[in-house]
């Protein structure tokens, strides 16, 4: 069964950095886009970053406005794992942090969540002022 695991979530003051992981298992995601998104407190889950994986070393990253310039976003095909590098945070960072895995990487729709099939359960991003 396809299983994502979200680590590396906690809290952290306002300018600190923080390290998300994703572990996948059941399947490789070596040709599959991989996506972070974010749920706040009385907000929509919105879409953070996202990757293209390749059999090879070249991918793809983008990212949402609002984080662009502080996250990074990068995987290891080998431990079929995607991280996201989280820094300068500001409070308005504090959510739930969600992986997603694309069934197919398809590129130009990776910030729309439903085009991925696999969830992990999140794991809680708080950012003190």
């Amino acid at each position: 069964q396809v299983q994502l695991v979200e680590s590396g979530g906690g809290l952290v003051q306002a300018g600190g950095s923080l390290r998300l992981s994703c572990a996948a298992s059941g399947r490789t995601f070596s040709r599959s886009g991989m996506g972070w998104f974010r749920q706040a407190p009385g907000k929509a889950r919105e879409f953070v970053a996202a990757i293209n994986w390749s059999s090879g070393s070249v991918y793809y990253a983008y990212y949402a406005d609002s984080v662009k310039g502080r996250f990074t976003i990068s995987r290891d095909n080998a431990k079929n794992t995607v991280y996201l590098q989280m820094n300068s945070l500001k409070p308005e960072d504090t959510a739930v942090y969600y992986c997603a895995a694309r069934a197919t990487s398809s590129g130009s729709d990776y910030y729309r969540d439903r085009v991925y099939a696999y969830w992990g359960q999140g794991t809680q991003v708080t950012v003190s002022s």
